[in-house]
């Protein structure tokens, strides 16, 4: 059985992945174990989540799958805010909204795959469009009422009604999916809010309304059962 090790830029996503995303692929798509690891050992810095340049975590990618050859090893980071020195972050600024992340994504699979040779079908880069909070408003009423906030419901529905879906909630500094929520909610609390609202808002809805990121999991479930 395979090992799946999804490389993280900050706590919520941390969370995420060890109490929503691990219990789905462990209990039915093949894998021994599933779970995270903070970019740049983020516990230690001054402030909280954030990634590294990529040639630092590049180098925790490549050391975790030559030490460990049956594993994955995937990301989950927010398009919003990544380091030009992420490979194809500049030139997906100029792609249609449809083809950014994966801009990103090949960038970054093209740049592991030299170093890895016949391992690079191990690494799954997934860039989240544009940030975590963008997967909570798949259902803005349950994720108001989820974090004891129904009386927000309307407002959290207005914003995702502006959108196509979910992960077109765009990311200027002042329009983030975070920076709207913590316009409504001062003292968002994201670690532990933003997981309770994934954890009752349910992994199949955000899949349904976010297909950037239901794709990814649907490759991880196929990877899992090879």
């Amino acid at each position: 059985m395979r090992r799946l090790l999804v490389h993280v830029e900050g706590q919520t996503e941390e969370a995420f992945v060890n109490g929503v995303l691990r219990p789905h692929l462990v209990s039915g798509f093949g894998y021994a174990d599933v779970s995270a690891r903070l970019l740049g050992n983020a516990r230690q810095r001054s402030r909280r989540g954030g990634v590294r340049s990529w040639a630092s975590v590049r180098k925790e990618i490549i050391r975790h799958l030559r030490t460990d050859r049956e594993a994955l090893a995937t990301t989950m980071v927010d398009y919003y805010g990544l380091p030009d020195t992420w490979p194809g972050r500049d030139a997906s600024m100029q792609a249609p909204f449809a083809e950014k992340a994966a801009v990103v994504e090949r960038g970054l699979r093209d740049d592991d795959a030299a170093a890895l040779g016949g391992g690079a079908d191990r690494f799954i880069p997934f860039v989240v469009m544009h940030e975590y909070e963008g997967l909570l408003f798949s259902d803005p009423p349950t994720f108001a009422q989820s974090i004891g906030r129904s009386e927000l419901a309307g407002d959290f529905q207005a914003i995702r009604n502006r959108f196509a879906n979910p992960e077109e909630i765009n990311d200027s500094s002042e329009t983030t999916p975070s920076k709207r929520v913590e316009r409504l909610i001062p003292g968002y609390q994201k670690p532990l809010m933003g997981v309770q609202a994934a954890l009752v808002i349910g992994l199949d809805v955000i899949r349904r309304e976010c297909p950037h990121f239901d794709g990814w999991v649907r490759r991880l479930e196929e990877e899992g059962g090879k």
